[in-house]
């Protein structure tokens, strides 16, 4: 399953990450490679208790105006 992470300075100078098609799976860190593999943990949890949900089309918020990273992220199953 290929999903896409979001990540974006936060306020605080940490790094915020957000999976684009399931928003409710956050992450934050100080690099983006504490975000990423913050996020696949929390998307392999999800897999593993078989609570990821059914993947449709992405609500795509609007980044307009914000410097974000995008990058797909691949999770077993």
């Amino acid at each position: 399953m290929e999903l896409t992470a979001i990540i974006e300075q936060g306020e605080n100078g940490w790094l915020v990450g957000q999976i684009e098609e399931i928003p409710a799976v956050v992450a934050q860190g100080r690099t983006v490679e504490e975000v990423r593999s913050s996020l696949l943990n929390s998307l392999n949890l999800l897999n593993a208790l078989n609570l990821l949900p059914k993947q449709g089309p992405p609500t795509a918020p609007d980044y307009t105006g914000r410097t974000i990273i995008r990058e797909a992220l691949h999770v077993a199953g």
